[in-house]
């Protein structure tokens, strides 16, 4: 029997199948946009459909998103992807297009229908509705929001959201008080950002005896001792509780000196050289009658702290430096010049605006002056008392300066930041005045500590391998001011900390148990900020100090500079004249009137002083890494800070340039280097001082010390994508200028020195 084949059918249709997939017609449920608060943050206003301009002539590139304003900061969220922007670093307080209400400078309002924009300040009213949102930030971003398909009045509430919270009326109005108290004394203990509470940094505070005691020792101050007469600032409320003073005073006698000083703050110790002279400062003695006799007994009694029993001698820096408000105006007129004014002039006078800033004249004020401080107590072996009117301003600079430079231990990551917290936070900074978070009184504001900042930078760009930090490093310290939860940077002096956060601990019914305070989290946790990985840029490839290694003939060594007699034109400057640090009278050598000169008796000799020997000797010979460091001081030495001063603005980025890029190679190197290290000491098997890495919070960690890893033998050569001379930050979107018209920067950009104009960069003789 056969079986028979069904035919095919002949049916043909000319419809498009049935979908009989119900899911593939559904949409992915869109997320709903929100913001990440922390703990104590809560949202105050918001608007939707809002456009952040990236593009100051087209609006191609805008991000879509909603504005939002917490009791910390402007938020913009937004399911867009920045054009041609990959984020590397990741911020855990803040997100991606976030700015700390404590960063924003000015609220501008525009309506462009009207012609009108306005300035806002708190407790404002606005009479028109605004089509356009301006944040002039501290950081130097200028970010521009537009309300075009967004509801009027919920844009218009949101201006004066912005601009009110961004002016607290109160200290405990700062966001750190609400972030502090539910982090860390909420009604559940839970990780936050990853982070487990009260895991903090090992950089010493300095707020208990025990650290000083510890820097008394490190630095050989056997004549020196700590002193609590104020603990619980019962004498004084600007200094710490603990300080160092001559073993030769008695508590009794500071306790009669405190009334004839200012503010009542008596001399205090800074550090001391290995050959005995010490460092101190000291506000001015405010009762003339007991001016000459407290003189005298201060000085005698740091005379007998000396071995040698040397000299002391007194540097008034409020005669000798710039005041708080040329620094400020000087500040004022760099931000105008780098992110407001447009660039379509010529390279020659956007030189000669910088110069005329005066800014880098001040740094360099600066650092001369911290140089003849240090052939004091080098040199000249004499003791040293910084005086200023208050003790709070010059002296915070001059004296973290001078210890820098004196003091290898200051260049590593942590001595730094113990540097910071001893000669700012302790010795009563006023971080909430020169900072103006309350906006108050602009005439109190000052960026005292980003000119320190500069004036270290200035160094880390002579001396690359003294250092143990990045310029990343001091720029995201400094970006840290704005963010206002960590005590470093919150307060105007200890004392002012404490007595706010028992205030702030009562009218919210804390307990606060054994503390006596609140616990804000200092800076140096930076944990809080940055993941472990991210942290690592911190970290110079470069670095020379005393715990680097080198591999000699197979086995890994300790470096150890060999002692060679090197040319002093390998220095670039043999001489004090070059240096610009002492003031010279020294004819050049090859001169023309001393080779037309036939008579050479006739010639007047030109005494050198001891300044200028000392000088001269320290730059005829190699820089020691590990020792005594003194800057270049000649105008053409000194360049524009370009990663703070230029990494928003978008003209200035150099993609897959700038300094980034050497990072980038030379981290790639030390991590293959560390990573042969480690198999050697495999080999060889385990020794004691194979110890794992730290990271800048202080907590060990086996990973690399690198960002950038070494590359396998299949990578490509080539920098990554996403380098430019603003890594880690991106410009895109956040220097938003209505107008930009050319890009006179290239001079600049290869190597051109802005101190200096033009005409004066011809004739200078390098």
């Amino acid at each position: 029997m056969f079986s028979v084949k069904p035919q095919k059918p002949t049916f043909k249709s000319y419809l498009p199948p049935l979908q009989t997939d119900v899911k593939k017609n559904v949409q992915p449920p869109i997320k709903k946009l929100e913001a990440k608060l922390l703990p104590g943050e809560i949202v105050v206003n918001e608007v939707n459909f809002v456009r952040k301009c990236i593009g100051a002539d087209s609006s191609h590139d805008d991000l879509w998103g909603k504005l939002i304003c917490t009791n910390f900061k402007v938020s913009f969220v937004t399911h867009d992807a920045l054009p041609k922007q990959r984020f590397q670093v990741v911020n855990r307080l803040l997100g991606d297009h976030d700015v700390p209400l404590a960063c924003v400078e000015q609220v501008v309002t525009v309506n462009d229908a009207k012609g009108k924009q306005k300035v806002l300040g708190s407790n404002q009213k606005l009479k028109f509705n605004p089509t356009e949102l301006i944040l002039y930030c501290k950081d130097f971003r200028i970010i521009r929001f537009r309300f075009d398909e967004a509801g009027p009045e919920s844009a218009k509430k949101v201006c004066l959201a912005i601009a009110h919270y961004s002016h607290p009326a109160d200290t405990q109005l700062l966001f750190g008080f609400e972030y502090v108290g539910k982090r860390y004394y909420g009604s559940s203990v839970e990780r936050v950002n990853g982070v487990d509470p009260g895991a903090g940094s090992q950089t010493p505070l300095f707020d208990r005896p025990s650290n000083w005691d510890r820097e008394i020792k490190r630095t050989g101050a056997a004549e020196w001792r700590v002193c609590s007469i104020n603990e619980g600032y019962v004498l004084s409320p600007s200094l710490p509780e603990f300080f160092v003073v001559p073993s030769s005073l008695a508590d009794q006698d500071l306790k009669q000196y405190l009334c004839s000083f200012t503010a009542r703050r008596i001399p205090l110790w800074c550090w001391n050289h290995p050959n005995g002279s010490a460092l101190v400062r000291m506000a001015s003695i405010s009762d003339p009658l007991q001016q000459r006799k407290l003189e005298q007994r201060i000085n005698s009694a740091i005379t007998k702290s000396h071995p040698q029993r040397s000299d002391v001698l007194r540097s008034d820096l409020d005669k000798s430096l710039p005041t708080i408000q040329d620094i400020q105006a000087a500040f004022v007129r760099v931000r105008q010049i780098c992110v407001i004014e447009p660039f379509e002039e010529s390279e020659e006078k956007w030189l000669s605006s910088m110069e005329s800033s005066r800014w880098l004249e001040y740094v360099r004020a600066f650092l001369k002056h911290s140089a003849e401080v240090v052939y004091l107590l080098e040199g000249k072996r004499a003791s040293v008392i910084l005086q200023e009117e208050e003790d709070r301003d010059l002296s915070c600079v001059v004296a973290s300066l001078v210890q820098v430079m004196l003091d290898p231990h200051f260049r590593s990551l942590a001595g730094f930041q113990s540097l910071v917290q001893k000669e700012w936070v302790m010795a009563g900074h006023r971080f909430l005045d020169r900072c103006n978070h309350l906006k108050r009184n602009d005439k109190e504001e000052c960026p005292l500590f980003l000119l320190f900042l500069d004036c270290v930078w200035q160094m880390m760009n002579q001396y690359p391998a003294a250092f143990e930090f990045t310029d990343m490093y001091l720029t995201v310290l400094s970006d840290s001011m704005w963010i206002p939860v960590f005590s470093t940077f919150l307060f105007n002096c200890p004392q002012q900390s404490a007595e706010h956060s028992i205030d702030f601990a009562k009218s919210k019914s804390i307990h606060l148990g054994e503390e006596k305070v609140l616990g804000f989290p200092p800076v140096w946790d930076w944990s809080q900020q940055f993941s472990l990985k991210d942290q690592t840029l911190f970290n110079n490839p470069m670095y020379v100090g005393k715990g680097a290694t080198c591999v000699q003939n197979g086995a890994v060594k300790s470096f150890k500079r060999t002692k060679k007699n090197y040319s002093s034109t390998l220095r670039g400057i043999p001489s004090t004249l070059k240096n610009g640090t002492m003031d010279s009278t020294l004819t050049r050598r090859n001169s023309l009137v001393l080779r037309l000169k036939p008579d050479f008796s006739q010639v007047r000799e030109v005494v050198e002083s001891p300044s200028e020997r000392f000088f001269r000797d320290w730059f005829s010979r190699p820089a020691d890494l590990q020792g005594l460091l003194i800057p270049l001081l000649l105008p053409s030495h000194l360049a524009l800070w370009r990663l703070y001063f230029l990494r928003w603005v978008p003209e200035a980025r150099i993609p897959r340039g700038g300094p980034v890029t050497a990072y980038h190679k030379l981290s790639q190197l030390a991590d293959e280097i560390e990573m042969l290290q480690n198999q050697l000491r495999q080999y060889k098997g385990p020794t004691p001082a194979s110890t794992p890495a730290s990271t800048p919070s202080g907590a060990p960690t086996n990973q690399s010390k690198m960002y950038f890893k070494a590359m396998s033998p299949v990578d490509a050569p080539s920098s990554p994508d996403y380098l430019s001379s603003s890594f880690p930050f991106s410009p895109v979107g956040n220097l938003c200028r209505r107008s930009i018209l050319g890009t006179p920067l290239s001079k600049f950009l290869n190597g051109a020195k802005i101190w200096l104009s033009t005409e004066t960069l011809a004739n200078e003789t390098l």
